[in-house]
C-alpha cells in the first residue's frame, strides 16, 4: 500500500477551519495504526502541534507554522504506513530510551510521536519535520521500536 501524504493550502483558510480539519480527522475517533495500536488525539494538541516558538529555548509557541500545517493529514498516514521506520522514543526526564514510546519516521524527516499508555492504546504527543542533521541522525540511529 502506496501512502498518499497529501498537502494542504492553509494559508487558504482560517484557524477555526484547520482547527476543525484537526478535530474532524483526529479527535473524533482514534486513529488506529497499520500494526492495530489506537491513537488517541484531544482538540488541545493542535496548538502544540502546529505552533512554533519564536524562540527555542523560552518555548512560547507563539508563531503559526503553515509548514507543519500543509502536512497536517500526514500525521494519520504516517501512523497507518506499514514502510515507515518505526524506533523507540527518547525520555530526557530518564536521559534513555523509553519502549512505551513511538518515534514514527517518514518522508526521510517527517516524524510522529505517540507514547503508549495501554496495551494498543496510545496518545499523540507531536509530530514535525526534523531539519537537523544532528538530530536526524540521533533518531535513525536510536533502537527499533518492536
Amino acid at each position: 500500500m502506496v501512502m498518499a501524504y497529501r498537502k494542504i493550502k492553509p494559508y487558504n483558510s482560517t484557524i477555526e477551519e484547520l482547527r476543525k480539519i484537526w478535530s474532524d480527522t483526529y479527535c473524533e475517533s482514534p486513529v488506529i495504526t497499520f500494526d492495530k495500536i489506537e491513537v488517541h488525539f484531544y482538540s488541545n494538541m493542535f496548538d502544540h502541534c502546529f505552533f512554533e516558538s519564536h524562540e527555542r529555548k523560552k518555548g512560547d509557541k507563539s508563531i503559526l507554522s503553515y509548514n507543519r500545517l500543509e502536512k497536517i493529514y500526514w500525521i494519520k498516514d504516517a501512523l497507518e504506513d506499514p514502510s515507515s521506520i518505526r524506533k523507540k522514543g527518547w525520555d530526557a526526564k530518564s536521559k534513555s530510551y523509553d519502549k512505551s514510546r513511538r518515534v514514527t519516521l517518514v518522508k526521510d524527516n517527517y516524524v510522529v510521536v505517540f507514547v503508549l499508555y495501554k496495551e494498543k492504546k496510545a496518545r499523540f504527543i507531536t509530530a514535525y519535520e526534523v531539519n537537523d542533521v544532528y538530530n536526524l541522525n540521533k533518531i535513525k540511529n536510536s533502537p527499533d521500536w518492536a
